[in-house]
């Protein structure tokens, strides 16, 4: 039922795009997102520019056969395309497109701070079929102990224009990882998957910016920091919506393995 392959495991290190684009066109398949939503599509593509603008990219090799999975759910072909970096202030970039023969689209995109950085972590979710996106959900989410983001993250999001979107979709009971900032909705015009776009891209541009300002923190923060990842990944885990996905096409076991070691894998 399983046959995974490798997909973009890179050699060299990646200083700039173009380097990436290089090697990309050498080792890796033409991405899953030609075939998917245009939102998902677009968001992809901002995602790796800002990586590419901001930050010092080199690779990441997630475990056994896991960058390009293809398997079986109720007679559909499901695609999984992972696409993984690492920074000096990033331990893991990951950015996972997934799609369900014509009926589902997925994008999935966590960056997950070195602990020695104060920094929050930035998700991105978008769920699709059948050419309408069903949820979109974008935040930076606070890893301290009061829930409150850094400063110099609050201040420059409190200064981005209020949105209004039609559709507000209500968070799960885990929700509470998320910050004050945190978009959840179901976009109901092209007009609202544009601006949903513009503030997922403010959110990159504030992130990588304040990440390649940061210094690194004491010893005692470290070990608050790494709680509140701990508390984040945890909480993540809890998605049933994407567990009974992957058991359906892989098995508990496997669904299991891929919930905790490549979606939100824990700090030690």
């Amino acid at each position: 039922m399983l046959q995974a392959k490798k997909g973009g495991q890179q050699r060299c290190k990646l200083t700039t795009r173009a380097d990436f684009e290089n090697e990309k066109m050498v080792t890796a398949k033409p991405s899953l997102r030609e075939q998917q939503h245009p939102l998902i599509r677009q968001l992809a593509d901002s995602i790796e520019a800002a990586w590419y603008r901001y930050l010092e990219l080199s690779p990441y090799n997630l475990p056994g056969e896991l960058g390009y999975v293809e398997g079986r759910l109720e007679g559909e072909k499901l695609t999984i395309e992972n696409r993984c970096y690492q920074a000096p202030q990033f331990r893991k970039l990951h950015l996972e497109l997934a799609k369900v023969g014509n009926t589902l689209d997925i994008l999935h995109c966590v960056m997950f701070p070195r602990w020695e950085y104060d920094l929050p972590m930035f998700g991105c979710d978008l769920v699709g079929g059948r050419g309408q996106i069903s949820a979109a959900i974008a935040d930076l989410s606070p890893v301290s102990a009061d829930g409150s983001l850094p400063p110099s993250y609050s201040s420059a999001l409190l200064k981005l224009p209020a949105l209004t979107f039609s559709q507000v979709r209500a968070l799960p009971e885990w929700g509470h990882i998320f910050s004050e900032f945190c978009i959840f909705i179901r976009p109901a015009s092209a007009a609202e998957e544009a601006l949903f776009l513009q503030r997922v891209q403010a959110f990159l541009e504030i992130h990588c910016q304040n990440a390649i300002a940061s210094e690194p923190v004491s010893p005692e923060r470290v070990t608050q920091i790494i709680a509140g990842q701990r508390n984040y990944c945890i909480n993540q885990q809890q998605n049933d919506k994407t567990r009974r996905v992957l058991e359906k096409a892989f098995g508990p076991k496997w669904a299991e393995n891929y919930m905790t070691t490549v979606l939100f894998d824990l700090p030690n």
